[in-house]
């Protein structure tokens, strides 16, 4: 996948590390059927590619996404029958399942508004950090929506808890940057100038570890929302026992031995 030529973000891969973002800055970067369609089967090729160890889902212009485009999305929307919509709101779930089973740590970078199925994005991110300028709406109830979109009532109270999640499902109130970082969704408040060269540090340090650890690591993050206690313990065993075989695990014990830093190369 290295540097692949996209038609409908941006792309840039460099030291291991994809940085991504929507290209329509003059809009506050929507999400079109064309764009939505590309980042799910970006997502999906990534969990085959082993030269992208993380992923940065970055901010354009000063803000991350207006959700869907009224005009190239919304609009369309109002005249199609419930098969076509059904199939389109299954595209949208489809690109939440691509971020989470894609193997790699995603990072979301968030300046500016992140609304709709923007917020979407960062909450199905691994990381999000953000500036003190970022609004977070799932503002689906505002448009005559339900608030359960693209997997919102079940991924964002894990994040920040029930009561704040219902909160902002029914009313749709944008989430400042502050309460954001006080609720966990927001990992840290950043200055926007600092914004991309935090986030890409977080993601170097992150390609930098050993990552096939990191993806099984995702794994059991998604995997074990559904599970027991003792069927998430007994499945951590596994994923554990299975990276013991690894040689980045020998590699950090000679290192430890001879007291030197792991260079971990994710086999």
């Amino acid at each position: 996948m290295e540097n692949k030529e996209t038609k409908h973000f941006l792309c840039r891969i460099e030291d291991g590390v994809a940085t991504v973002s929507l290209n329509r800055p003059e809009r506050k970067n929507p999400l079109t059927f064309d764009s939505y369609a590309e980042l799910r089967d970006w997502f999906r090729d990534l969990h085959y590619d082993d030269t992208v160890k993380a992923v940065v889902f970055a901010s354009n212009g000063g803000n991350f996404c207006s959700g869907g485009d009224v005009h190239d999305i919304i609009g369309p929307l109002t005249k199609m029958s419930m098969k076509e919509l059904l199939a389109f709101t299954r595209m949208t779930g489809d690109l939440v399942k691509a971020i989470v089973n894609c193997g790699k740590p995603v990072i979301a970078a968030i300046d500016g508004i992140c609304v709709g199925a923007g917020a979407i994005i960062a909450m199905a991110s691994d990381i999000r950090i953000a500036t003190p300028e970022a609004k977070t709406a799932f503002l689906f109830t505002r448009v005559g929506l339900a608030g359960c979109d693209m997997g919102a009532c079940a991924i964002l109270p894990r994040i920040i808890g029930q009561g704040r999640a219902a909160e902002l499902l029914y009313t749709g109130r944008s989430m400042s940057a502050e309460e954001g970082h006080a609720w966990g969704f927001h990992n840290k408040l950043v200055a926007a100038d600092e914004l991309e060269a935090e986030a890409q540090s977080w993601a170097e340090r992150i390609a930098a570890g050993p990552n096939f650890g990191h993806m099984m690591t995702k794994t059991m993050l998604a995997q074990e929302w559904s599970m027991s206690i003792e069927q998430a313990i007994e499945a951590e065993a596994q994923a554990q026992a299975i990276c013991m075989q690894t040689a980045d695990f020998e590699r950090a014990y000679h290192a430890f031995v001879n007291k030197e830093k792991p260079l971990f190369e994710g086999d």
